[in-house]
């Protein structure tokens, strides 16, 4: 599978001199949409992982092949705001001010193996939002899965710890 042909680069998006990635099209593509997932699950054949926690919002199309063919609970990262109940948040730095991630308190279960899923890992910011609130509750990080790295930004300065693995990566912008 050439993943490389599957994956729509759009120019100057979101603002001038920015390649962006859109693994939209891959979803679009029943044979590499079919090719992430077993790829996805390959990497974590024979590992423990408990449960999944999918980011907002194309994580949650991957997350949520991992979960059901794992039989492993699914668990939503959210933009603040979105879930109502008892949430553990925590912000992140974006290139032009800050973010912040919640997940209902309640699904993270301490003690377990949780394996975050999201599309692409650029600076890895969100991802290590989402790895300390797994931490915070007394949870583990069993790794971090993504199609798209883009180690250029240097995301393994933040998340390298966590054995991100990704499908393919783009080294230049």
């Amino acid at each position: 599978m050439n993943l490389d042909a599957a994956i729509r680069k759009v120019p100057d998006f979101p603002k001038p001199g920015v390649l962006f990635y859109d693994v939209t099209s891959i979803f679009a593509n029943p044979e590499a949409f079919s090719y992430c997932v077993e790829r996805m699950m390959g990497a974590y054949d024979g590992k423990q992982v408990d449960g999944v926690v999918a980011i907002e919002s194309r994580g949650f199309l991957l997350g949520g092949c991992y979960a059901e063919k794992a039989r492993v609970p699914l668990v939503l990262a959210r933009k603040k705001g979105k879930l109502p109940g008892e949430t553990i948040q925590q912000s992140y730095a974006l290139e032009y001010g800050e973010a912040t991630l919640e997940i209902h308190k309640a699904d993270l279960i301490p003690g377990k193996k949780w394996l975050i899923i999201d599309d692409l890992i650029a600076t890895g910011g969100t991802l290590e939002a989402v790895a300390v609130m797994i931490e915070k509750v007394g949870g583990e990080v069993a790794g971090i899965f993504s199609i798209i790295g883009l180690p250029f930004l240097s995301y393994s300065a933040k998340i390298g710890k966590y054995n991100p693995v990704t499908l393919i990566d783009y080294d230049s912008e």
